[in-house]
């Protein structure tokens, strides 16, 4: 909505002759600010009517004084120095995008550097309100970023899925030095069918979750936790030897065992078997170590569920 006060109320620059009040009509009329300041001294020699009805008149003051909040000098994202040359003759005008300090809007600034009508260099700004485009902006940016997020999610879990797991994987080796150790561990619920067959799925689907709370509660920042698929868990543990990772696996596997889940009024014990392998970050291939970490997970199965096997 144009913000307009009649040209007769129009605050003209001291000096300014009558050829000039055409000008000064049209700029009063525009909806968006505009201003000149003196570039040596910065006092705020014009504010057009859009400008006054934001800010006030500018009575002598300097333009900081004027359109800033709680400046005590020159602004630092002024652009005084980048609109005359190496001359110091006015050069091109600088297109830039800033956050009022006053009022909180954002604005789309031109400025550029002219000769006032008594010689002196002054800076035009045009400073046009683009607020509800930026909030637009950051809208869809947000947007963006929740739909990246959840390209590599799970979106039961909320843990890495298994693109995600192997993305962080190689950039965490990669970083690595290649003496440090790196393991891998492959975890699957024991009897999660059963689970879904007597209790439903939106037991299966409780237990998941809860299954990945347990394990996220024991981990430390850097270590890679995803949802392997179905039941299947997978866990990196980048600086980690195999005899620690057994450790944390067999801590995993009691946190899991220990407490019993619940849902509704029924009451089960949840069980995991662990495959444990590990390398040195320089010779750690995922592929293999996840071939390894999967026969370890499977000989736990095999020699009775709820138990941590480790790689040869």
């Amino acid at each position: 909505m144009s913000r307009k006060i009649p040209a007769s109320q129009a605050v003209e620059p001291e000096g300014v002759t009558a050829s000039a009040e055409d000008l000064l009509s049209i700029l009063d009329s525009l909806d968006a600010a505009v201003y000149a300041s003196d570039m040596q001294t910065h006092e705020l020699l014009f504010l057009n009517a859009y400008g006054r009805q934001t800010w006030g008149a500018p009575r002598g003051r300097k333009c900081w004084e004027v359109l800033q909040e709680g400046q005590s000098g020159p602004c630092d994202f002024c652009t005084n120095d980048r609109l005359l040359d190496a001359q110091g003759r006015p050069g091109a005008p600088v297109v830039w995008e800033f956050q009022n300090t006053q009022n909180g809007r954002w604005y789309q600034c031109r400025d550029q550097a002219i000769a006032w009508h008594d010689g002196r260099l002054v800076r035009v700004e045009i400073a046009t309100d683009i607020t509800e485009r930026k909030a637009l902006e950051d809208a869809l940016k947000a947007s963006h970023r929740h739909a990246e997020w959840l390209a590599y999610r799970d979106e039961l879990t909320q843990l890495l899925n298994r693109r995600a797991f192997f993305a962080a994987c190689q950039e965490r080796l990669a970083t690595l030095d290649p003496e440090a150790p790196f393991a891998l561990l492959l975890i699957d619920l024991d009897r999660f069918k059963l689970v879904n067959d007597t209790h439903g799925h939106a037991a299966g689907d409780r237990v998941l979750r809860e299954v990945a709370k347990r394990f996220q509660a024991r981990l430390r920042d850097g270590d890679i936790l995803c949802r392997f698929g179905g039941e299947e868990f997978a866990l990196a543990l980048p600086g980690t030897s195999q005899a620690a990772a057994s450790e944390l696996a067999e801590r995993l596997r009691r946190a899991l065992s220990a407490q019993p889940m619940n849902y509704g009024e029924a009451s089960f014990r949840v069980t995991a078997s662990f495959g444990v392998v590990a390398a040195a970050s320089g010779e750690a291939d995922l592929g293999m170590l996840l071939q390894l970490a999967d026969q370890a997970m499977y000989r736990a199965k095999r020699e009775g569920r709820d138990r941590v096997c480790d790689s040869p």
